[in-house]
């Protein structure tokens, strides 16, 4: 497993949001830029641009985090500068906010065909302005830090709801939810099957979720076929129980009429010169928790679980393993060769 790997924001700095006006009217580039750098509890970082065709220029070279665009303008008007940005891969999930005069429904609909993402019509409420920057800079950290595939928060939100919870002492439980035989099933039926699958397993996971968990209870994608949630220790297990038990009961309908019945696929291996047979996918979920132990760090988390997951993959079918043993003791993780004390 690995955590605190994800794609983050490329603003200038963390606390900092890059933002470029594009307006061709001066007074009105200076009174916008004027305030958003004056906004309270924000810091931007603006620059403005009189007219389309210089604006899209500098977007292009350095993308911002968020985009101001005057609808009306000579040369290139705001809705050819937005359908070239939302064109390009490296610029089309910046989102655009539209200045418009404009308030007709054809208007509207317009600027929805050219996906921009919210308006703002002039005159203007500052604080509107200011309301509407926030939510679609809100979205967009949202968007770059979770998992593209499903939504769901990924590598660096979840060290840092972790890290949250370790900060707090607050008692809680990892769940890291590892799908067995996925690689198989990606090469049998392809990438496309495959993605449809780890949306089905994030759904699963949200559904369980919304039946059996609590107030901050977190679900995160970390990547490929692996998930995790964090809750409290006490609906753990109930958690835990009722992901595999949905699991089992619904992932044969993933799998085409012949190969349910059969119970496995078989999978031509060019790397090893032959072929495998797979049962039908089954999921390991390895459930840390910090009630008897003394976890300072996500890292140790990570350890934990790599330990339980050994365990885990030893077993055929569903499991759950949790990290104490029958016995009551803990698991405890191998020291690496070279550690310090080994």
């Amino acid at each position: 497993m690995a955590i605190g790997s994800g794609n983050v924001n490329q603003s200038a700095s963390p606390d900092i949001a890059r933002i470029i006006i594009i307006e061709d009217e001066p007074r009105l580039r200076t009174i916008l830029q004027m305030q958003l750098e004056t906004a309270k509890d924000a810091r931007y970082e603006v620059t403005t641009y009189p007219d389309g065709l210089r604006g899209l220029e500098a977007v292009k070279h350095e993308p911002p985090d968020l985009i101001l665009l005057d609808v009306m303008m000579p040369g290139m008007d705001g809705y050819d500068v937005c359908k070239r940005l939302k064109a390009d891969p490296l610029t089309s999930r910046i989102p655009i906010i539209f200045l418009t005069a404009k308030t007709t429904l054809d208007d509207r609909l317009q600027g929805l065909e050219s996906f921009a993402d919210d308006y703002v019509t002039k005159p203007w409420d500052r604080n509107e302005l200011l309301f509407r920057v926030r939510n679609q800079l809100k979205t967009r950290r949202a968007q770059l830090q979770s998992n593209p595939l499903t939504g769901l928060p990924g590598n660096v939100l979840i060290e840092t709801e972790l890290n949250r919870r370790i900060a707090a002492r607050e008692k809680f439980a990892f769940l890291h939810l590892d799908l067995d035989y996925f690689k198989a099933f990606n090469d049998y039926y392809g990438y496309a099957r495959g993605d449809v699958l780890i949306r089905f397993t994030a759904s699963l996971l949200h559904d369980v979720i919304e039946r059996l968990g609590g107030d901050g209870d977190f679900v995160g994608h970390i990547g490929g076929d692996d998930f995790v949630i964090i809750t409290v220790p006490d609906r753990s297990m109930p958690i835990a129980e009722a992901v595999r038990a949905e699991f089992v009961k619904r992932i044969r309908d993933q799998y085409d009429p012949a190969d349910r019945e059969r119970g496995s696929i078989t999978v031509h291996s060019s790397r090893q010169g032959g072929v495998q047979t797979f049962d039908i996918m089954s999921v390991t979920i390895l459930v840390v928790t910090n009630v008897s132990r003394d976890i300072q760090h996500s890292a140790q988390v990570s350890d934990v679980a790599k330990e339980l997951k050994k365990i885990g993959k030893a077993e055929r079918g569903s499991s759950i393993v949790p990290d104490r043993r029958s016995d009551g003791t803990l698991i405890v993780p191998a020291r690496k060769e070279g550690a310090e004390g080994a």
